[in-house]
């Protein structure tokens, strides 16, 4: 152990999903005195454009909805007291199958090896202690979450430096738990097709096999309000609709399964630091 203080670099695709999968370790760790670098790798033009004109409909401006979300992700930094934001700006692919996947310049568009490369000048800057990233398939299986994860384990790769190394995911449980609740917001909203529930089905990981899971409750107040900063994606965000109060009795805790680690720590585990001090 020496005297350097310990860092978190999370490293997210887009503006607001910093706030969605690790708002709450972000804002902990932060208020515990660990340095928090937030990578993001997009402009998020493919979000929604003030007054919540989609992508593609007339009066949708790429440029402009990327202005506005950085704004928004600054913003979302301040509430979580992120101590670092550092921005790739790669331009927002869109959902997969748009045609803004295939655009020159898109995130999806960019080679590993140059994304890595970035990254990892990075991680030699700030030398994290523990990365925190997307699984293979990006948890659902957007492609810039996917790409974010290939370059940050092409980055590990190319730094050797981080003792922990975690991909954000969610239990089968809570992921059913949610569904309920989502229907009982939304009474109309009709059952899910059987391909599309078996797809659902798959998005996180069985309960015992997730290694880590970290009490955020006291900072989901935070991680509600972090949310609340990207506005301009407010339809999009369903959890903003439950409030406050129901949103911290459901997202107080963050899960993760440790994919590489040199401490010994034992597994399960409720510290992404756990060995580390």
């Amino acid at each position: 152990m020496t005297d350097r203080r310990l860092t978190l670099m999370a490293v997210h695709a887009h503006p607001d999903d910093e706030a969605t999968g690790t708002g709450g370790v972000l804002a902990r760790y932060a208020a515990e005195g660990i340095r928090t670098v937030l990578v993001t790798c997009t402009d998020g033009r493919c979000g929604d454009g003030p007054g919540g004109v989609k992508p593609g409909d007339p009066g949708h401006d790429p440029a402009t909805v990327a202005s506005m979300r950085r704004q928004e992700l600054e913003a979302s930094c301040d509430v979580l007291k992120i101590s670092d934001l550092e921005t790739l700006d790669y331009a927002d692919s869109g959902m997969m199958g748009w045609p803004s996947n295939d655009a020159p310049g898109s995130f999806w568009q960019t080679s590993v090896e140059e994304g890595a490369a970035r990254l990892a000048e990075l991680m030699r800057h700030y030398r994290p202690d523990v990365v925190v990233t997307y699984d293979e398939n990006g948890f659902y299986g957007h492609p810039d979450h996917i790409q974010a994860h290939r370059i940050t384990m092409a980055a590990l790769e190319m730094t050797a430096l981080t003792p922990k190394v975690y991909w954000t995911t969610m239990p089968r449980s809570a992921m059913q738990r949610f569904g309920e609740i989502l229907r009982e917001f939304h009474e109309d909203m009709p059952e899910p097709d059987p391909a599309e529930a078996a797809a659902m089905a798959e998005i996180g990981l069985p309960d015992d096999e997730i290694t880590t899971w970290v009490d955020t409750t006291a900072f989901s107040g935070q991680k509600f309000d972090a949310l609340a900063a990207h506005d301009s994606q407010g339809e999009n965000i369903f959890f903003l609709k439950m409030g406050k109060e129901r949103f911290g009795e459901l997202m107080g805790m963050e899960t993760f399964v440790r994919v590489k680690d040199s401490t010994g720590a034992a597994v399960p585990e409720n510290d992404l630091f756990a060995g580390l001090r």
